[in-house]
């Protein structure tokens, strides 16, 4: 019987030490009671008809046991010299027939064991992790089967802690690359967007993109800049797809839009110009196509704005207005850009007063499920901005947007695309200049 000295060579200390590597490689010492391991116990058991048997694995200072078989609210014992703490350090099964004359703390706890069988749970590269063991309490000589079955339960053990190591290292790294992608689609997402919107005078402007999953790329865009005329351009929108694919096809629609309006600020003009660059871009069978809604803002001398809107296959915008009601600003009958021969964008006109607000969204708010499964709808919208009107006083742009982002919150788990929001809001005082970017 080998029994690990008081002092240890510089040589044990180190295969100790690479030992108890492997031990905490595997993760698996204090970890709850498994079916798996309990079953190659008792298993183990009646291979030999015995009545006690555990899977150990030998700790520094302890033999913990992950399965004990007929040894109730047993869970370790203490790692002193002796048959239990050592039988792991034999390359082949340990097996005493008759332990009485042992000092052993297991084999002499009150349980009158005298038979001890032990096959090592050894790792591919050597190291031994602890033993699968059965135990008597009758002297016996087991035979060459049972010894080679023990063997196997070793080695089933061994494997089934590599598959859960495999398993472990598996989700770690999955959660890394996770957490990688969240932070590489955050920072694409954030070079797709305005870092800020510009301060327009005598008026609020605010966005707010919602992300329905951090580990993608949305296809949603916003952008609000200046004319040469002292009108402003703005424009919202969503492209087909995710991932990067969506994040390129975001690029070239932002900055083809922002072209096209130095070129010929006309709303319709603008998607005309963009459904022919996207033609070109694209591939195969596969066509790059969005939908967008393109508008200009026109200040006039009573402090309101007239506001001229294009849209090709987007939602209608929503005019809030200042008693409360909400109006929908249609360009219904305008199809998808970039899909269609020969395409027909509608435009339409309107004018914020003071205290009138305008909301543009993309169809992951309309298309969100409510907590009955119903989609929201823009009907639902509508009722919700009504309700919120009546008590937002003159609803300037931050606080429509607030609104609307409690109400994704609210939905929850029922918004399942990514959400942009673009609100103009002119203040009930129009001298007043106020702008904010989420």
């Amino acid at each position: 019987m080998t029994t690990r000295p008081a002092q240890a060579s510089p040589q044990e200390a180190a295969d100790e030490k690479a030992r108890m590597a492997a031990v905490r490689r595997y993760r698996i010492l204090d970890t709850p009671p498994d079916g798996t391991f309990d079953r190659i116990a008792a298993l183990a058991a009646r291979i030999f008809d015995a009545p006690m048997a555990t899977v150990a694995i030998v700790d520094a200072d302890r033999v913990w046991f992950k399965a004990a078989h007929g040894l109730s609210g047993l869970t370790e014992i203490s790692r002193d010299p002796g048959l239990s703490a050592s039988a792991f350090l034999h390359g082949e099964p340990c097996v005493i027939t008759d332990a009485r004359a042992l000092a052993d703390s297991l084999l002499h706890g009150g349980l009158g064991i005298r038979f001890y069988a032990a096959a090592p749970i050894t790792t591919a590269d050597g190291e031994h992790l602890g033993t699968v063991n059965v135990l008597d309490t009758r002297p016996r000589r087991p035979t060459d089967a049972q010894l080679d079955a023990l063997r196997d339960l070793a080695d089933l053990v061994i494997d089934e802690l590599e598959l859960r190591l495999a398993a472990i290292r598996t989700v770690a790294a999955e959660r890394e690359r996770r957490t990688e992608a969240e932070r590489l689609a955050r920072t694409l997402q954030r070079t797709l967007l305005p870092p800020t919107l510009p301060d327009v005078p005598g008026l609020h402007a605010a966005a707010a993109y919602h992300t329905a999953s951090p580990q993608e790329v949305g296809g949603d865009f916003y952008d609000l800049f200046p004319l040469d005329d002292g009108r402003w351009a703005f424009f919202l929108g969503d492209v087909c797809g995710k991932g990067a694919d969506a994040a390129a096809l975001t690029s070239l629609t932002r900055y083809t839009l922002r072209a096209a309006a130095i070129y010929d600020p006309d709303p319709c003009a603008a998607l005309a110009n963009l459904d022919t660059v996207l033609k070109g871009e694209q591939q195969g069978s596969r066509p790059r196509y969005c939908t967008a809604v393109f508008g200009v803002l026109q200040r006039l001398p009573d402090g309101s704005f007239t506001v001229t809107l294009a849209g090709g296959g987007h939602p209608s915008a929503l005019a809030v207005r200042a008693d409360g009601t909400v109006e929908a600003i249609s360009t219904a009958g305008g199809q998808l850009i970039g899909m269609l021969p020969d395409p027909r964008f509608v435009r339409t006109t309107t004018r914020l007063h003071p205290g009138d607000s305008l909301l543009l969204y993309t169809d992951g708010l309309t298309e969100a499920r409510t907590a009955d499964g119903a989609m929201l709808g823009e009907e639902g919208l509508v009722r919700h901005l009504t309700s919120a009107a009546a008590h937002t006083g003159d609803r300037p742009a931050d606080g429509l947007l607030g609104s609307v982002e409690a109400l994704l919150h609210r939905l929850g788990d029922g918004v399942s695309d990514d959400t942009a929001l673009l609100a103009l809001s002119v203040p009930a005082h129009p001298d007043t200049r106020i702008q904010e970017n989420r």
